[in-house]
């Protein structure tokens, strides 16, 4: 019986070259596994991207078919020591309130046309990062629109197919506390433009930047090249094609 028993024993255990080879095979298994759910996660963060700037451009559409088709403007009106901007109502910067100015996104103009909150935000901007600076007390909005449209009659655009409405945008600060010179850092941004020394467009999708156009239709952008602001070059931000930005 001892031996049966000890045969029986030894039969169940596991050698020390087969628990080896079982943990090399799960290294390999987690190897090979693991970019791929990455990348997974990246795809799903850009298709909900794209998603939250359907829901703008639509938004946009209905805005212009209610208003002649003139766009909305970048800036509005001044109430209750802030600013109505094309998103909503931002507390004005007084020196010592930034990363707690109040925030209001019902008072933007497209506030009526969308579906609710949830898609002002993108998936995609890393609001963990060390070095992000916020302007309201919590985050307001990770999209850009395209300025040169403010207050134009998007009827008179030549190529609509070819003219950004919104694009991924974030700005690198470096003047506003406790961003510094010596210690700049990444904020959400509201516009985009073709001005040469303002690099706003953030090319957060693998180096590549979600933009909506004025035909409906929502595409990915290369950053122009030389474009990139160099105060942190692992951001990715940068300009857009001017040509995509232009209004007759």
């Amino acid at each position: 019986m001892s031996i049966l028993r000890a045969t029986r024993r030894d039969a169940k255990a596991f050698t020390l070259v087969e628990l080896l080879v079982v943990i090399a095979i799960v290294a390999l298994m987690a190897a090979l596994l693991l970019p791929a759910l990455a990348n997974a996660k990246h795809s799903a963060a850009r298709t909900r991207c794209a998603s939250n700037l359907r829901q703008l451009s639509l938004a946009a559409q209905l805005y212009w078919d209610e208003h002649d088709n003139i766009s909305f403007p970048y800036l509005g009106s001044t109430t209750n020591g802030g600013d109505v901007w094309w998103f909503g109502w931002l507390e004005r910067w007084n020196g010592a309130n930034e990363g707690f100015r109040g925030f209001n996104p019902s008072a933007g103009p497209l506030q009526p046309y969308l579906q609710g909150p949830g898609v002002e935000l993108c998936p995609s901007f890393d609001y963990a990062f060390a070095s992000l600076k916020l302007k309201a007390s919590g985050a307001s909005w990770g999209y850009g629109y395209n300025r040169h449209l403010a207050t134009n009659n998007i009827g008179t655009l030549r190529q609509p197919s070819d003219t950004i409405v919104f694009a991924d945008a974030a700005q690198v600060n470096d003047f506003q506390f406790p961003a510094s010179v010596t210690h700049p850092m990444i904020e959400e941004f509201f516009y985009v433009s073709t001005n040469s020394g303002e690099a706003t467009a953030h090319f957060r999708h693998g180096h590549l930047a979600n933009a909506a156009f004025a035909d409906g239709h929502i595409d990915r952008q290369s950053p122009q090249p030389g474009s990139l602001d160099a105060r942190l070059p692992d951001r990715w931000i940068g300009r857009l094609r001017p040509e995509s930005l232009r209004v007759p």
